[in-house]
């Protein structure tokens, strides 16, 4: 590990490359002014750079111009901030730091400990050398989703939903995959816009939720009695025939509206349409859950928030993700689960990559979780295998 710490105070600096040597650290370089940590870093040591330990009020190039010059560079250097400054400045810092893409460690006020330090230290985990390519999406015309629907070649999967207290499963969410004969599996990006484009993404949810309920009733059958939930579109929810279908589609497959969750996105929840309301409604009144999906990503007021009969809260996974070790993200991540709490409602957060983020959402009372640290999206000929595993797991 090579670490750069730039301080202007020398009695400072000096303090800092002393705390490292403590910790172990070998490879340490200095700067006393923001225009030699900045040049530092963009001419690249040998060996490079992994942290920096930045003074907020650096002569010459403040810490904050430091961290927007980093960002156009694409410098992937983790970041500490360090400054006499009280924790409101200090958590600004580090969310100004995360909308520029720096890979910020955390911020401390001065002076720093070394316990606080080793904490910091911690956050930080060698970014790939080798960018990931993007994989590359077919373009698909309307006639040929629509052929592959007829064909029945979209099947849903399902990723489990797991209590975090107890381990236990408590539900199974349900994503759409084209089973294409030349491409293989394909995602959502590959099928949603171009349906989308023509208004008819309904085609596709009606074959999900028709599959879905019957793969629920599946499960039922071998003895596992496990929820469901499904992602619709509010045009879909909206049409006036969906719960006269909905109701039909249970009875035919023997379910209950008790195993079923509608996951509908925070975005086409901000209405304050009569109608809209009186159907989310009454699909509660008979017994389905409703999730708002993607949490975070809208820009609901409390207000409409609390009018929505909404079961759950689905917090996305942007503000899950890293959340263990970047204080900007957790601070909002636990205000969501606050307010989820407030209102009574369950909240479940998406996108659970570590064990860390696992264990992060333990501590702060989080009732559900999904990811892929528990489990990828699966057929549901492969959930009773996964849920033996899993139950050995735990």
């Amino acid at each position: 590990m090579h670490f750069l710490v730039a301080e202007g105070e020398p009695v400072q600096r000096e303090l800092l490359v002393g705390m490292l040597r403590h910790l172990g650290a070998q490879h340490i370089t200095t700067a006393s002014d923001g225009l030699s940590a900045l040049r530092l870093l963009e001419i690249g040591l040998t060996p490079p750079v992994n942290i920096a330990l930045m003074d907020l009020s650096l002569p010459g190039m403040d810490g904050l111009e430091v961290i927007r010059r980093l960002a156009e560079v694409d410098c992937r250097v983790g970041i500490i901030v360090i400054g006499a400054y009280s924790a409101d400045v200090l958590f600004s810092v580090e969310t100004m730091a995360e909308a520029y893409g720096v890979d910020m460690l955390g911020s401390s006020a001065k002076p720093l400990s070394s316990a606080r330090l080793q904490e910091l230290l911690a956050h930080y985990s060698e970014p790939s050398t080798e960018p990931q390519p993007e994989p590359e999406i077919p373009e698909f015309t309307f006639a040929e989703v629509g052929r592959g629907l007829q064909a029945r070649e979209f099947d849903p999967f399902f990723q489990p939903k797991i209590e975090l207290e107890t381990g236990a499963v408590k539900g199974l969410e349900m994503f759409a995959r084209w089973r294409h004969p030349q491409h293989g599996v394909l995602g959502p990006a590959a099928f949603v816009p171009v349906l989308e484009s023509v208004r008819r993404i309904d085609f596709l949810d009606w074959s999900m939720i028709e599959k879905s309920v019957a793969a629920c009733r599946n499960l039922h059958d071998k003895g596992i009695p496990i929820s469901f939930s499904i992602n619709v579109d509010p045009s879909t929810l909206a049409h006036p025939q969906f719960i006269a279908q909905i109701t039909a589609c249970l009875e035919r497959h023997r379910i209950l509206p008790d195993y079923i969750t509608f996951e509908i996105t925070e975005s086409s929840v901000l209405t304050t349409n009569p109608h809209f309301l009186e159907r989310l409604l009454r699909l509660r009144m008979m017994g389905f859950g409703l999730a708002i999906d993607d949490y975070g990503t809208g820009r609901s007021n409390l207000q409409l928030l609390a009018a929505i009969p909404f079961s759950e809260l689905k917090i996305d996974r942007s503000f899950v993700d890293g959340a263990s070790r970047k204080r900007a993200i957790s601070t909002v991540l636990k205000s969501y689960l606050g307010l989820a709490r407030s209102l009574s409602r369950q909240a479940c957060a998406v996108g659970v990559e570590t064990k860390q983020d696992w264990d992060f959402l333990q501590d702060l009372g989080c009732t559900y979780a999904q990811g892929y640290y528990i489990a990828s999206p699966m057929p549901v000929e492969d959930i009773p295998g996964w849920l033996h595993d899993w139950k050995h797991f735990f």
